[in-house]
């Protein structure tokens, strides 16, 4: 389990401190619905993740019967793709680093309601391509170590958890202490805005040779 969950933290960090979903909740918590859009994002995007991390172990599983206990090589193949497709995703993100437009969905979550910030939450977290490459690598990583089903779910929660840790944060730290967090929260939204781009680009570069390394390191 400490060797699983050693190459589920990088992974997790790396959905973690995606600057869009940080900036729609941040948005969320400043916007007219406040509690109600940024829970109701939170809740998405907690679901999101572990459902295709969930879904993403159950297919690998039967990848991990291997009876000396090494990493199968389908498995290994298959974070070596993942880690270059990340990569290739982290070029793209360097090349359109000078884009700081803001997305038209940001632009209308002053008036969104808790349902639809639920679904954004669940989108972004399940959809967007760099997160779910992040995702279906982590359920690679668990479904292909030969855990036990319990060894698995705990896995998952973790990853999670870990995943979703800034974006529960900040919704969290805002319900505790609004008054304080308001001014903090607003800096860090432009921040983020602005430098985008090269943010993911650094942390997909650095999750994509992780995994392609590991995959190597597999066969």
């Amino acid at each position: 389990m400490g060797a699983v969950l050693g190459d589920l933290l990088p992974l997790a960090v790396g959905v973690a401190i995606s600057p869009i979903p940080i900036v729609a909740v941040i948005l969320m918590i400043l916007s007219k619905n406040a509690g109600g859009a940024a829970k109701g994002f939170a809740l998405g995007w907690v679901a999101g993740i572990l459902l295709v991390t969930a879904v993403l172990t159950l297919l690998s599983g039967s990848l991990g019967d291997s009876g000396d206990g090494d990493p199968p090589v389908a498995v290994s193949w298959i974070k070596i793709v993942l880690g270059a497709l990340l990569i290739v995703l982290a070029i793209k993100q360097w090349r359109d680093r000078g884009d700081t437009a803001v997305p038209g969905w940001m632009q209308a979550i002053d008036t969104i309601t808790t349902g639809k910030s639920i679904g954004l939450g669940a989108l972004l977290s399940a959809v967007n391509p760099k997160n779910l490459l992040l995702c279906v690598s982590a359920g690679v990583v668990i479904g292909g170590a030969g855990l036990s089903g319990a060894g698995d779910v705990v896995a998952v929660v973790i990853y999670t958890l870990l995943a979703s840790s800034v974006v529960l944060s900040v919704v969290i730290g805002y319900t505790v202490a609004a008054q304080r967090f308001a001014p903090a929260l607003n800096s860090a939204r432009q921040w983020l805005q602005d430098n985008n781009h090269i943010v993911m680009a650094i942390v997909l570069i650095i999750m994509g040779a992780v995994v392609v390394g590991k995959g190597i390191g597999g066969l």
